[in-house]
């Protein structure tokens, strides 16, 4: 379209021209015709020249005063017509490319030429799809940004020099990354991480690569890949950093169980065969010695069959295999029924216990048979490590929407770095002692899954050497309203409780 402007006004200056030309050599051919008789005719040769140069002159300063004046008229048309509007063109391009938000206004030419008018048109269909464009990969860069802002994996993206191109929020807390570092080598040299970037990017046989590190008590996987150019050059190196340091504790735990039940189970085994094995080899016939042996047989298979049942009991509870039904009870009630059940281990271990219980708790709502078996659980506990003439005292209250059992006995106690361990498996404060009386390492855990499928909470407090105290917290309605209310149960005094209470030994 602009070639045919061109060669457009290339003609009409050549006509134009043209026509001067003409007009010139036609006024010189009368001139001369002119000349030619007035000397025939016999007149001043000289005088005739002069005069001729004259009309010449004058004949050529009008033909040069129109081809100027038609010029003009010219230039002022295609000023109007052809250069205004194409440096409007211009001038919108110009801003388009400078990043003006005013030039996405739609361009429209108002020449009287068709081809500038075209070009106007096809400039602005251009603009259009120009700001489509602009307006997706604007949208799409920031759902990207979005993206790698929220996500939990780190990532760090450099270019062919190592200098940091992006780095995400997740990448900058995982690797402790400080403000001052500017390429690859400024954070992987700190971290002591033996990869070599030139390597990733140009060697293919490690275009991508992985490595496991420790930062802190986080435990991070790397993973290293190149990333190209659209003519498949490389362009630099993306590296995505995963913190799995759940999965590792995972793992651990994993391992440690299958050490742990082994270990339970070979000590009965061990002992089961040993005297198995005796009796099968020894030839007395002392009914004494046989019954001693097959007593200490059927202790051990005991121990084992309660430690499969509870390991059984636990699986189920953490699989969702048992149904939680939770009713409406009397918790008081539950209460005093399990003191009653254990009253003459009590006993035996000549211990003071007392079980107070407020006059106005209602009833609660969760799994009666797992609450029980909670109960049980801490209470056994409770008269196991408190020695001969210890004390225990069980206190059943309500506060805000939860009732609570609060056990307080004057036992062995926990050292304060236990407490956050007593809840895994098979873990024992003192497990000499607790093989002895016949414990599993799996009640506490049990006790736990149990209370968090009926929304409730247990705290425990203990010194070691002075006793522990024990609080169970359960909703009265199907969800619980206030959770922290152990400050409210602490600021109860006990001595006021007592008093208003109904003693049952």
């Amino acid at each position: 379209m602009l070639k045919n402007v061109h060669i457009k006004i290339v003609i009409t200056f050549m006509i134009l021209g043209m026509a001067i030309l003409a007009f010139l050599g036609i006024s010189f051919a009368e001139e001369l015709k002119t000349v030619n008789e007035q000397v025939l005719a016999g007149g001043n040769v000289s005088e005739i020249v002069l005069q001729q140069l004259e009309k010449t002159k004058i004949i050529t300063l009008v033909a040069i005063s129109i081809f100027a004046g038609i010029s003009v008229i010219i230039g002022a048309i295609l000023i109007k017509v052809v250069i205004a509007p194409m440096s409007k063109i211009v001038k919108h391009a110009e801003l388009i490319t400078s990043g003006d938000k005013s030039s996405n206004n739609k361009y429209s030419g108002n020449g009287n030429s068709s081809e500038v008018n075209e070009i106007s048109k096809a400039f602005g269909k251009m603009n259009d799809e120009l700001q489509e464009k602009y307006k997706e990969v604007s949208r799409q860069k920031k759902q990207i940004e979005t993206i790698l802002l929220h996500i939990t994996d780190g990532i760090l993206a450099f270019n062919i020099d190592g200098q940091i191109i992006h780095m995400n929020v997740a990448a900058k807390n995982l690797l402790e990354i400080s403000d001052d570092a500017k390429n690859f080598y400024d954070i992987f040299d700190k971290l002591d991480v033996d990869i070599n970037m030139e390597k990733v990017i140009y060697l293919e046989d490690l275009a991508s690569t992985e490595q496991r590190i420790i930062v802190g008590e986080k435990t991070l996987n790397l993973f290293f890949a190149q990333f190209k150019e659209e003519s498949d050059i490389p362009a630099g190196l993306i590296v995505v950093i995963q913190d799995i340091t759940e999965h590792v504790k995972l793992d651990t735990m994993r391992t440690e169980f299958v050490a742990d039940v082994s270990h339970e189970l070979k000590t009965p085994i061990t002992s089961i065969l040993g005297y198995a094995d005796t009796l099968l080899e020894d030839e007395t016939d002392e009914d004494s010695i046989r019954k001693k042996f097959l007593e200490r047989i059927s202790t051990q298979a005991k121990r084992m069959s309660v430690l499969v049942s509870d390991l059984l009991t636990l699986s189920r509870y953490e699989s969702g295999m048992i149904e939680t039904k939770k009713v409406e009870f009397d918790l008081g009630e539950l209460v005093k029924n399990t003191y009653d059940t254990l009253s003459l281990e009590i006993e035996k271990k000549n211990q003071k216990a007392e079980c107070f219980v407020t006059a106005n708790v209602p009833p609660v709502i969760a799994d009666k048979s797992g609450i029980e078996r909670v109960v049980l659980n801490i209470l056994t506990n409770a008269i196991k490590y408190t020695p001969e003439g210890g004390e225990i005292k069980i206190y059943v209250g309500f506060v805000y929407n939860d009732a609570y059992i609060k056990i307080i006995d004057t036992g062995i106690g926990i050292a304060e770095e236990e407490i956050e361990k007593i809840f895994e498996r098979f873990y024992r404060v003192d497990k000499a002692r607790t093989r002895e009386m016949g414990g599993t390492g799996l009640g506490l855990s049990i006790a736990k899954e149990i209370l968090d499928k009926n929304d409730s909470k247990i705290d425990i407090k203990s010194e070691l050497g002075k006793g522990t105290e024990v609080v169970i917290r359960i909703p009265t309605k199907q969800t619980s309203k206030e959770n922290n209310i152990e400050n409210d149960i602490e600021n109860s005094t006990e001595e006021n409780l007592e008093e208003n209470t109904k003693e049952n030994n």
